[in-house]
């Protein structure tokens, strides 16, 4: 139904086309763009404890 129209004005489908690709190519260059964001990297908190260890003996045993 919708395909029909540019099968019979092919040379709207070629201008919208290359409309489409000049937006793009626009975009492109103008979108700002960052490749590595800044992020926290995520920290994990581990409490343990184990009676009459010392801090070397916990950490080695978790």
């Amino acid at each position: 139904m919708k395909g029909n129209v540019f099968i019979k004005r092919p040379v709207m489908a070629l201008s919208i086309s290359i409309l489409i690709l000049i937006v793009g190519f626009i975009s492109l260059y103008t979108l700002p763009v960052k490749q590595y964001p800044d992020i926290a990297p995520p920290t994990v908190r581990v409490e343990a404890t184990y009676t009459g260890a010392d801090a070397d003996a916990v950490m080695n045993s978790v």
